[in-house]
């Protein structure tokens, strides 16, 4: 299914901007997930556990970015603009339980 945003006539081109900072989150998560992996030698299995949780932060991103961008552009367009708050609290909730688990996994090694 081919998806083409509504142009929006934005001259600062938000949607494109928004989209560039989840990619940037997005491929923090992924250089995260190669650090946890280097650290597999060291901590043990658990560092599988970090691993999982950073991946499929990244991939969740992945997975909704054309829908968060199509979002914004068509709300641009209609001149009515939601913040989308679930998604910012969920990956908000992902950098906590990484957080979390990253210091047990150091305090427990």
């Amino acid at each position: 299914m081919a998806f083409s945003p509504r142009p929006h006539g934005d001259p600062g081109l938000q949607p494109e901007r928004t989209s560039l900072a989840w990619g940037r989150t997005m491929m923090a998560l992924v250089t995260v997930s190669a650090i946890f992996l280097r650290w597999l030698p060291a901590h043990g299995l658990p560092i599988l556990l970090l691993f999982a949780v950073s991946s499929g932060a990244a991939l969740a991103i992945y997975l909704t970015q054309r829908r968060r961008y199509g979002a914004s552009s068509r709300g641009i367009h209609e001149e009515r603009v939601d913040a989308d708050v679930r998604s910012v609290l969920w990956t908000a909730f992902a950098a906590v339980v990484l957080g979390g688990l990253g210091i047990g996994v150091v305090l427990a090694g």
